[in-house]
Protein backbone atom coordinates (compact mmCIF):
# COMPACT_ATOMS: atom_id res chain seq x y z
CA UNK A 1 0.00 0.00 0.00
CA UNK A 2 1.24 3.36 -0.81
CA UNK A 3 0.06 5.93 1.93
CA UNK A 4 1.10 9.66 1.37
CA UNK A 5 0.64 11.21 5.25
CA UNK A 6 0.04 15.37 5.36
CA UNK A 7 2.61 15.56 2.46
CA UNK A 8 3.10 19.54 1.61
CA UNK A 9 3.26 20.61 -1.89
CA UNK A 10 4.17 23.84 -3.33
CA UNK A 11 1.14 25.98 -1.93
CA UNK A 12 -1.56 22.87 -1.69
CA UNK A 13 -2.57 22.00 1.92
CA UNK A 14 -1.05 19.14 3.42
CA UNK A 15 -2.49 15.90 1.47
CA UNK A 16 -3.02 12.85 2.74
CA UNK A 17 -4.21 9.78 0.67
CA UNK A 18 -3.90 5.51 0.36
CA UNK A 19 -3.48 3.48 -2.85
CA UNK A 20 -3.76 -0.24 -2.49
CA UNK A 21 -2.22 -2.46 -5.18
CA UNK A 22 -4.03 -3.22 -8.22
CA UNK A 23 -6.03 0.43 -7.90
CA UNK A 24 -4.85 3.44 -10.21
CA UNK A 25 -5.41 7.06 -8.16
CA UNK A 26 -5.99 9.94 -10.73
CA UNK A 27 -4.82 12.98 -10.38
CA UNK A 28 -6.54 16.00 -11.76
CA UNK A 29 -6.28 20.14 -11.92
CA UNK A 30 -5.32 22.91 -14.04
CA UNK A 31 -2.24 23.55 -15.07
CA UNK A 32 0.04 24.89 -11.98
CA UNK A 33 -2.02 23.32 -9.43
CA UNK A 34 1.05 21.51 -8.03
CA UNK A 35 0.34 17.92 -10.10
CA UNK A 36 3.73 17.21 -11.22
CA UNK A 37 5.37 17.90 -8.01
CA UNK A 38 3.21 16.07 -6.04
CA UNK A 39 4.67 13.14 -8.39
CA UNK A 40 7.71 13.90 -8.08
CA UNK A 41 7.50 14.65 -4.19
CA UNK A 42 6.04 10.87 -3.65
CA UNK A 43 9.08 9.99 -5.77
CA UNK A 44 11.34 11.27 -3.57
CA UNK A 45 12.50 13.59 -6.17
CA UNK A 46 12.09 17.01 -5.10
CA UNK A 47 12.21 18.06 -1.03
CA UNK A 48 9.01 18.01 0.69
CA UNK A 49 7.58 18.08 4.32
CA UNK A 50 5.32 15.23 5.71
CA UNK A 51 5.67 11.44 5.49
CA UNK A 52 5.52 8.97 2.66
CA UNK A 53 5.33 4.74 3.15
CA UNK A 54 4.98 1.88 1.19
CA UNK A 55 3.80 -1.01 2.41
CA UNK A 56 5.16 0.74 5.85
CA UNK A 57 8.06 1.92 5.15
CA UNK A 58 8.87 5.42 5.11
CA UNK A 59 10.99 7.16 2.05
CA UNK A 60 13.15 8.78 4.66
CA UNK A 61 14.34 5.31 5.60
CA UNK A 62 15.38 3.72 2.34
CA UNK A 63 18.66 4.77 0.33
CA UNK A 64 17.24 7.43 -2.37
CA UNK A 65 17.97 5.26 -5.43
CA UNK A 66 16.17 1.93 -3.37
CA UNK A 67 13.30 3.86 -2.84
CA UNK A 68 12.87 4.96 -6.56
CA UNK A 69 13.12 1.25 -7.58
CA UNK A 70 10.27 0.61 -5.80
CA UNK A 71 8.31 4.28 -6.33
CA UNK A 72 8.82 4.97 -10.24
CA UNK A 73 7.92 8.54 -11.52
CA UNK A 74 7.70 8.95 -15.30
CA UNK A 75 7.92 12.18 -16.91
CA UNK A 76 6.00 13.21 -19.84
CA UNK A 77 8.84 13.80 -21.88
CA UNK A 78 11.64 10.81 -20.19
CA UNK A 79 14.94 12.00 -20.10
CA UNK A 80 17.61 10.08 -22.43
CA UNK A 81 21.67 10.33 -21.17
CA UNK A 82 22.86 6.86 -23.37
CA UNK A 83 22.71 6.87 -27.26
CA UNK A 84 19.97 4.38 -27.79
CA UNK A 85 16.93 3.26 -25.58
CA UNK A 86 18.36 -0.27 -25.03
CA UNK A 87 21.38 1.25 -22.74
CA UNK A 88 18.31 2.65 -20.32
CA UNK A 89 16.82 -0.83 -20.43
CA UNK A 90 17.32 -4.13 -17.36
CA UNK A 91 18.47 -6.75 -19.31
CA UNK A 92 14.79 -8.40 -19.16
CA UNK A 93 13.41 -11.15 -21.27
CA UNK A 94 10.05 -8.53 -21.34
CA UNK A 95 11.18 -6.05 -23.25
CA UNK A 96 10.65 -6.81 -26.62
CA UNK A 97 7.03 -7.72 -25.87
CA UNK A 98 6.54 -4.71 -23.86
CA UNK A 99 7.74 -2.46 -26.73
CA UNK A 100 5.46 -4.87 -29.52
CA UNK A 101 2.39 -3.91 -26.96
CA UNK A 102 2.97 -0.36 -27.48
CA UNK A 103 2.96 -0.48 -31.37
CA UNK A 104 7.04 -0.12 -31.62
CA UNK A 105 9.27 -2.91 -33.36
CA UNK A 106 11.62 -4.02 -30.49
CA UNK A 107 14.72 -2.65 -33.58
CA UNK A 108 13.90 0.37 -32.14
CA UNK A 109 15.65 -0.03 -28.87
CA UNK A 110 19.12 0.04 -31.19
CA UNK A 111 17.87 3.27 -32.65
CA UNK A 112 19.51 6.32 -31.77
CA UNK A 113 17.60 8.22 -29.43
CA UNK A 114 17.91 11.82 -31.03
CA UNK A 115 16.18 10.57 -34.41
CA UNK A 116 12.84 9.00 -32.15
CA UNK A 117 9.52 11.11 -32.28
CA UNK A 118 8.27 12.61 -29.22
CA UNK A 119 5.81 10.10 -28.85
CA UNK A 120 8.47 7.32 -29.62
CA UNK A 121 10.16 8.67 -26.76
CA UNK A 122 7.33 8.66 -24.70
CA UNK A 123 6.30 5.04 -24.92
CA UNK A 124 9.85 3.66 -24.85
CA UNK A 125 9.90 5.86 -21.03
CA UNK A 126 7.37 4.04 -20.02
CA UNK A 127 8.91 0.38 -21.27
CA UNK A 128 11.97 1.76 -19.27
CA UNK A 129 10.22 2.32 -15.98
CA UNK A 130 8.12 -0.68 -16.04
CA UNK A 131 10.84 -3.25 -17.35
CA UNK A 132 12.16 -3.78 -13.89
CA UNK A 133 8.07 -4.10 -12.19
CA UNK A 134 8.36 -1.52 -9.28
CA UNK A 135 5.71 -1.30 -6.95
CA UNK A 136 4.01 1.45 -7.88
CA UNK A 137 4.03 3.61 -11.49
CA UNK A 138 3.55 7.69 -10.71
CA UNK A 139 2.70 8.62 -14.23
CA UNK A 140 2.58 12.19 -15.60
CA UNK A 141 0.52 12.54 -19.02
CA UNK A 142 1.57 9.24 -19.93
CA UNK A 143 -0.95 9.84 -23.50
CA UNK A 144 0.00 13.84 -24.18
CA UNK A 145 2.01 13.20 -27.27
CA UNK A 146 0.50 10.49 -28.72
CA UNK A 147 -2.42 9.63 -31.23
CA UNK A 148 -5.22 7.78 -30.07
CA UNK A 149 -4.59 4.38 -31.55
CA UNK A 150 -0.87 4.85 -29.44
CA UNK A 151 -2.77 6.12 -26.46
CA UNK A 152 -5.09 3.02 -26.25
CA UNK A 153 -2.04 1.14 -26.18
CA UNK A 154 -0.36 2.58 -23.32
CA UNK A 155 -3.86 2.35 -21.49
CA UNK A 156 -3.79 -1.08 -22.11
CA UNK A 157 -0.46 -1.79 -20.59
CA UNK A 158 -1.03 0.33 -17.23
CA UNK A 159 -4.52 -2.08 -17.14
CA UNK A 160 -1.99 -4.96 -17.39
CA UNK A 161 0.36 -3.35 -14.49
CA UNK A 162 -2.83 -3.07 -12.30
CA UNK A 163 -3.64 -6.44 -13.10
CA UNK A 164 -0.41 -7.39 -11.77
CA UNK A 165 -0.90 -5.50 -8.17
CA UNK A 166 0.84 -2.70 -9.33
CA UNK A 167 -0.08 0.85 -7.97
CA UNK A 168 -0.56 3.66 -10.31
CA UNK A 169 -0.87 7.30 -9.82
CA UNK A 170 -1.77 8.90 -13.05
CA UNK A 171 -2.24 12.65 -13.46
CA UNK A 172 -3.75 13.37 -16.81
CA UNK A 173 -5.94 16.24 -18.59
CA UNK A 174 -7.95 13.75 -20.13
CA UNK A 175 -10.94 12.96 -18.01
CA UNK A 176 -11.96 9.70 -20.45
CA UNK A 177 -8.78 8.17 -19.74
CA UNK A 178 -9.30 9.27 -15.71
CA UNK A 179 -12.73 7.73 -16.06
CA UNK A 180 -11.78 4.32 -17.20
CA UNK A 181 -8.67 3.57 -15.45
CA UNK A 182 -8.85 5.58 -11.83
CA UNK A 183 -10.42 3.79 -9.16
CA UNK A 184 -10.30 7.37 -7.11
CA UNK A 185 -9.06 10.60 -7.91
CA UNK A 186 -8.30 14.06 -6.11
CA UNK A 187 -8.85 16.78 -7.57
CA UNK A 188 -6.00 20.14 -7.15
CA UNK A 189 -6.78 23.39 -6.81
CA UNK A 190 -4.49 26.44 -6.49
CA UNK A 191 -5.44 26.52 -2.75
CA UNK A 192 -7.04 23.34 -2.09
CA UNK A 193 -7.82 19.95 -2.72
CA UNK A 194 -10.90 19.09 -3.54
CA UNK A 195 -12.81 15.55 -3.83
CA UNK A 196 -13.39 14.36 -7.37
CA UNK A 197 -16.88 14.06 -8.47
Amino acid sequence: MLRIDKLKVGGLPPLSFEVQPGECLGVEGPSGSGKTRLLRAIADLDAAEGYVYLDGAERGELPAPRWRCQVRYVSAEPAWWAGTARAHMPANARLDGMVTALGLEPAILDQPVTQLSTGERQRLGLVRAMADEPAVLLLDEPTSALDAAAAALVESLIRVALRAGRIVVLVSHDPALLERLATSRIVLGVRAVEPAR
